[in-house]
């Protein structure tokens, strides 16, 4: 694997406090957290720890800004256009976001700032068009009477997200909570809070009001917990683990808070025989080993069939060995380090468990370097349904290549997971496609295509990959409420 060289300059680091009330204001206990480079495992910044007691301040703020504040009282065409101020502001410091972007979390700049920033662009743009587009309809009932339905915003939201896409993250719960007419309370993932800090500051610019907006960096277990056990907090949408999702889903139960989650995945890739398959290989390699791996909907369970399978293989095997590693602000670099630690080594453990399993090993299996959280692209063969490595999410560039032959069987095989994040097919048979879409309990279906993501297309799981939906009108709707009026003629 070469070794990417050319650089960029690295980002000024601006924000490091909480954002409170349109405020920086440090932890109230005082505690900071280091927030590392994963490409060289230095310190980039310390931020503050945020808890129960930011939380409380966070969500008070954000109590007033909803009950006597303007933002869910304003006109909704200045809503739109508070939110496109906000897309502009980021369009207009791309390059930065994206060095940022690139620096706390690891990934290559060059896909932040060819993916992820186009796409929070996009999100908020979106939403923002949205806004004076939220009604509610009549409704003929019986005797003498007017019934209407109104969708009114849902009140304020807290919202937990995710290291693997930040800013996107960020985007997908922001836009649809604004326009809305909601207020936020947001806990960042503590492995990668610089932009999400950075997004609060250009909103403040943007015009969005103080206390709209509110963003407390800490810990799952003290910063997250308090945003889903409190009071003042209407509701929670959280990206991330289905354990830490089950942990919220009872945190909430006292108060009945209305919850959205968006969970992991083990997503199966089909590519049938009569697949292109050029277009195949690179669309598996993209859906697996774009952001290093960590995507909640990666194609980590690849079958293909038998009469293609060691010629394909041989294709992903190439296009694996020939990936550059380096540092994450190389412009010619397709795959930086793995978030942090203890990812680093959940993932070398599972491919340990792969060598244990009888897996044969076709490309990588081990670190890239001696600094930094680099970890080989690594593709398994000869895997079979029953290998830890073919059935739980590792969140990390290791591909698995299952074998099959019967179609009904392969369609049971696919099924044959408590996830339901997405799936995919390559073929050109179009009624097998209409058949695996739907057929296949998975919230999302790609036919000779991956990762293709729009902020108008819903996206979410079923079974253990969550509840509700992001995006799209669905995405929209989770921020409301319906109310029915009912007059008397």
């Amino acid at each position: 694997m070469a070794i990417a060289t050319e650089t960029i300059r690295k980002p000024k680091i601006r924000h490091t406090q909480c954002f409170i009330d349109g405020k920086w204001q440090d932890a109230a206990s005082g505690k900071t957290f280091a927030t590392i480079d994963p490409a060289t495992e230095e310190t980039i910044a310390d931020v503050a720890e945020g808890d129960a007691a930011d939380v409380d301040r966070a969500a008070k703020a954000a109590r007033r800004a909803f009950d006597s504040g303007p933002w869910s009282r304003m006109d909704a065409r200045d809503r739109g256009r508070a939110i496109y101020r906000l897309a502009d502001l980021i369009e207009e410091e791309i390059d930065e976001l994206a060095a940022l972007e690139s620096l706390d979390n690891g990934k290559p700049v060059k896909d932040a700032r060819a993916a992820d920033l186009p796409l929070v662009i996009d999100c908020l743009r979106y939403y923002a068009g949205f806004a004076d587009k939220i009604h509610g309809s009549t409704i003929p009932i019986r005797g003498n009477y007017f019934s209407y339905t109104r969708r009114e915003p849902v009140g304020v939201a807290g919202q937990i997200i995710p290291w693997n896409f930040p800013m996107l993250m960020a985007a997908w719960k922001w836009g649809p909570a604004l326009a809305a007419g909601c207020t936020i309370v947001m806990k960042p993932a503590e492995q990668t809070p610089l932009t999400c800090l950075r997004m609060a500051q250009l909103a403040q610019e943007a015009g969005i009001p103080d206390g709209v907006i509110n963003v407390v960096p800490g810990y799952g277990p003290t910063a997250g917990a308090a945003v889903v056990k409190h009071p003042l907090i209407d509701k929670v949408a959280f990206t991330g683990e289905h354990r830490t999702a089950q942990i919220i889903m009872r945190d909430a139960a006292d108060s009945l808070k209305r919850l959205t989650f968006e969970l992991g995945g083990k997503s199966p890739n089909v590519i049938l025989a009569d697949a292109d398959l050029e277009k195949a290989a690179a669309g598996t390699a993209f859906g697996l080993f774009f952001n290093q791996g960590q995507c909640c909907c990666a194609g980590s369970r690849v079958y293909v069939e038998d009469k293609i399978h060691d010629e394909f293989v041989a294709r992903l095997t190439e296009l694996a060995a020939g990936r550059r590693l380096g540092n994450p602000l190389s412009l010619d670099t397709d795959q930086g380090p793995q978030v942090d630690q203890a990812q680093f080594d959940k993932i070398l453990s599972y491919i340990e468990k792969g060598h244990q399993e009888g897996a044969q090993c076709r490309t990588g299996g081990g670190r890239s370097g001696e600094r930094g959280y680099f970890v080989q692209p690594t593709i398994f063969s000869g895997v079979t349904d029953n290998m830890a490595i073919a059935r739980d999410e590792i969140f990390g560039p290791v591909m698995s290549v299952l074998k099959f032959s019967d179609w009904e069987e392969l369609i049971t095989r696919a099924n044959d997971t408590f996830y339901g994040l997405a799936a995919a097919v390559w073929t050109r048979d179009i009624s097998k496609a209409h058949d695996f879409a739907r057929r296949v309990r998975a919230g999302t279906i790609w036919v000779n295509c991956y990762d293709v993501f729009d902020a108008a297309a819903p996206f979410g799981g079923f079974k253990m990959s969550g509840q509700g939906r992001e995006l799209g009108e669905e995405g929209l709707k989770a921020y409301t409420e319906s109310k029915t009026v009912t007059i008397a003629l």
